[in-house]
């Protein structure tokens, strides 16, 4: 056994995810000793300005000072932290990377979209067995950014990263409560012309089976099955007709944001973003289903994710 932490700061959320890797049985193996997550925004303003705020910056340290009492509480023998799209598109990222080397004793690595995608297909392929027999389409939504990644059992065929995400198209595009039909549209096309930019790379066709990660997804699907409360072992590996999702995304971002904010699965930190996230979602799952001919016709929801693709690959 090895205690790893793995640390994953994305353009909205900053998660913690302390395990344990047991890897006698050949295939290695993930047990949760700690797994937390807090919105901190890091990327607020960064797609329309290209720099971290003094704000958002503070937030990320004193989240990440809080995780290194965690750490060293728990007895990690290993670190990793990786920075995702933020902090590819931020011009001071050294200031960001100087005050986290300085909380925790190891420097964030700012990995390329290609990188996040593997990490991510890695993370929610250890433990879903919709692989066995498909081609999976892993689609990780963020803040910033999307990663589409095909791939087998043997691992990864294709991956893209493309610069769609929750908290960009909020920001860009979907301002007012209730946004408009104009600023959907708008959105809307952001996302066809990244779904098309992904499809260069990623033959998006083949997919047999599409598997969606991350806080915008797992919310949609507790929309979805119509919980009570935010539950794991409920959303985690809930397969849903795509209409169903479609009519769940369509209805958060139809929502005003004071609605949003009383579901009883909703996190305060995604109630603003998560109608960008719905719109990406259902917009996504259609073309996927258009270009698949119609072949792929559910969605599969994963509570593990790049999170746990970063610890598995602590060595």
């Amino acid at each position: 056994m090895t205690r790893v932490a793995a640390i994953d700061c994305g353009t909205n959320s900053i998660r913690l995810l302390i395990a344990d890797i047991d890897r006698s049985t050949g295939t290695p193996r993930l047990t949760d000793v700690v797994r937390e997550m807090r919105v901190v925004r890091l990327g607020e303003g960064v797609d329309a300005t290209g720099e971290f705020t003094q704000g958002a910056l503070d937030r990320t340290f004193a989240a990440t000072a809080d995780y290194a009492e965690l750490i060293r509480r728990h007895g990690a023998e290993k670190i990793r932290f990786v920075a995702t799209s933020a902090s590819r598109d931020a011009r001071n990222r050294d200031v960001f990377v100087d005050g986290i080397r300085d909380l925790l004793g190891v420097a964030p690595e700012v990995i390329s979209g290609n990188e996040e995608a593997a990490l991510s297909f890695v993370g929610a392929s250890s433990v879903l067995p919709i692989l066995d027999g498909h081609e999976v389409l892993v689609v990780d939504l963020g803040g910033g950014s999307t990663e589409f990644v095909l791939g087998t059992g043997a691992g990864v065929t294709a991956a893209r990263s493309v610069d769609i995400g929750c908290v960009r198209l909020t920001e860009r595009h979907l301002r007012n409560d209730p946004p408009t039909p104009e600023q959907i549209a708008a959105a809307e096309a952001d996302v066809d012309e990244a779904i098309a930019l992904a499809g260069r790379e990623v033959p998006l066709e083949r997919a047999t089976a599409v598997v969606g990660v991350a806080g915008s997804i797992t919310t949609i699907t507790a929309h979805a099955l119509g919980l009570t409360e935010y539950s794991p072992e409920a959303i985690h590996g809930a397969e849903l007709p795509i209409d169903t999702v479609r009519d769940a995304s369509s209805d958060l971002l139809g929502m005003v944001r004071a609605d949003r904010a009383g579901l009883p699965y909703m996190h305060p930190g995604r109630v603003d973003v998560i109608g960008a996230g719905g719109l990406v979602w259902r917009r996504i799952l259609e073309q996927v289903n258009r270009l698949s001919g119609g072949r792929v016709t559910t969605a599969t929801a994963s509570e593990h994710d790049i999170l746990d693709g970063i610890a598995l690959s602590i060595g």
